[in-house]
């Protein structure tokens, strides 16, 4: 179980609104966020409602400023990351639709491109744990939550002209 708590204003000021599942808009709750704790658990935090825009992985911790994450616009939507206790297994596609050179990853990768040469990464299928994609080496840049499931083409998640170059699995220290 997780639980984080949003405030309007930077430095947990302003009104708040505690949160301990997925919230697809926070805007019935806060008219803007800026700031957040997490109390337990791990949460991806979006910029846009629906969990759709730039991405943020946050454990528990203070975020006293979203400016700091390096986003622009306020905190809008969250889901909460739940614990996974077991192995981790996921296959990345060079092209859409399971397309082209595919390799299966069990552990992390910090460069896609130079382990596995390939050239890109636009679809993948997660079979167990959560993951977290970045869209350059070392796990850094934008990213992508990625949940148990089949993902046939980044471009139709809303992520366009991303290239996923590294990727992170999502340990049991939420």
């Amino acid at each position: 179980m997780g639980k984080i708590i949003f405030y309007e204003e930077r430095n947990f000021q302003g009104r708040h609104y505690e949160c301990m599942s997925d919230c697809s808009d926070m805007s019935s709750f806060l008219n803007k966020c800026h700031s957040c704790r997490v109390e337990s658990g791990c949460f991806v935090v979006y910029d846009r409602p629906n969990f759709l825009g730039n991405q943020y992985f946050l454990r528990r911790g203070e975020y006293s400023d979203y400016g700091s994450f390096g986003m622009s616009d306020s905190i809008r939507s969250c889901r909460l990351i739940p614990q996974h206790r077991g192995s981790f297994r996921m296959r990345i596609f060079e092209r859409e639709n399971f397309l082209g050179q595919s390799h299966e990853l069990v552990d992390d990768c910090d460069n896609i491109v130079d382990r596995y040469r390939m050239s890109d990464c636009q679809s993948c299928s997660v079979m167990d744990g959560h993951w977290l994609m970045y869209e350059q080496p070392h796990y850094r840049g934008r990213m992508m939550y990625m949940k148990p499931g089949e993902y046939r083409s980044m471009r139709e998640l809303g992520h366009s002209g991303m290239r996923l170059s590294s990727v992170r699995r999502i340990m049991d220290s939420c």
